[in-house]
């Protein structure tokens, strides 16, 4: 299959592109588009066979749900049971934007679409083109992120072309995307409301709405075997091709530490990499050292992570560590996305 790249500018959207683009994905094709979280792999979400598309595409199992993603909010109300007054109260304060809800699915969304679940999750993103592309493809976009199943997120179009080139009919490069991780997600079918994935939207912005949040045991640990109910529950993610640690500690301690694995594994011949900070950068002795940015400064931290973590590919590193970010707030969503790619390797230090 030719792959066909376009540039769309989201100050200057070209329509007759997303028109052609929209015209693939009603066609039964796939186009990778930009969110303000991380790139998309579009499918029409209300034909079986586009979802079944994108699993094979991506390499993904088939129990992991895809999300929804709609463009304005009378869509909601066709692929939903019922809306509850908690997703309108979430709607009024985060949508358009990096929020997903996972709803009680209606009839007319396929079983492939929600890896076989009753419930359904859906976002509606803020990313201008992102909303146009939904509205040229009929309104409902199914679309996990744009990468290989288990390898980082992609920011830009680049790494999309890397993994799926070849495999789907169209890439729309928007350029880097704002945020970096993908969006929060909160299960509005159960009491109280519970966060399956973290993420831009916090723990915290959600209680200010709801009230009382509880947060999904597996978010900070290892998966469990029951099947996901959303996505990145389950298998690993967001994983580099090399060996990934991370290690947490005093900063003392975790210097000292990566130190020496690093000169163990290059006495051994193996390349090796480190993601840090810049406080710490040029403390470390490794091949690779890469800063992910201010500790304090968690918003640059999200958009650098997945980069790094690509770039350590391109640069065919096979061992690395990671020093630990703090776990709350936005944080947490760094570390939870830091922990499925070292598939919950920690070595904890004093």
């Amino acid at each position: 299959m030719e792959t066909r790249l376009v540039r769309i500018d989201e100050k200057q959207i070209d329509e007759a592109l997303v028109k052609e683009a929209g015209d693939v994905i009603r066609a039964g094709g796939l186009v990778a588009f930009p969110t303000e979280t991380v790139y998309g792999l579009g499918g029409d979400a209300l034909n079986a066979a586009s979802s079944e598309k994108i699993y094979r595409a991506k390499g993904r199992p088939s129990d992991n749900p895809l999300i929804v993603h709609i463009a304005d909010m009378e869509a909601l109300a066709v692929i939903v049971r019922e809306i509850p007054a908690s997703a309108v109260k979430l709607a009024e304060r985060f949508w358009p934007g990096p929020l997903t809800m996972i709803l009680n699915k209606a009839d007319i969304v396929p079983c492939e679409t929600t890896g076989g679940l009753d419930t359904v999750a859906v976002r509606m993103p803020v990313h201008p083109v992102a909303r146009e592309l939904i509205r040229a493809a009929g309104g409902y976009v199914a679309a996990p992120s744009a990468n290989r199943s288990g390898r980082p997120s992609p920011t830009s179009a680049k790494y999309v072309v890397e993994d799926l080139n070849g495999r789907i009919e169209m890439i729309v490069d928007g350029g880097d995307v704002e945020i970096g991780l993908e969006s929060t997600i909160i299960d509005l079918t159960t009491t109280p409301p519970v966060i399956l994935r973290p993420g831009y939207i916090t723990g915290q912005m959600l209680q200010e709405v709801l009230g009382e949040v509880a947060e999904d045991h597996t978010m900070m640990r290892d998966d469990s075997g029951q099947a996901p109910k959303a996505p990145g529950m389950k298998y690993r993610h967001y994983a580099p091709r090399g060996e990934l640690t991370i290690v947490d500690g005093t900063a003392q301690n975790v210097v000292e530490y990566i130190n020496g694995k690093v000169a163990e594994a290059r006495r051994a011949h193996k390349k090796t990499g480190v993601i840090c900070t810049d406080a710490s950068l040029k403390q470390y002795r490794a091949d690779v050292c890469k800063s992910a940015g201010e500790r304090s400064d968690e918003e640059a931290v999200a958009r650098k992570l997945y980069r790094i973590l690509r770039e350590f590919d391109d640069e065919d590193v096979e061992i690395i560590y990671a020093e630990s970010f703090c776990a709350d707030g936005f944080g947490q969503a760094i570390m939870n996305r830091l922990l499925k790619a070292a598939g919950h390797k920690v070595v904890h230090l004093s």
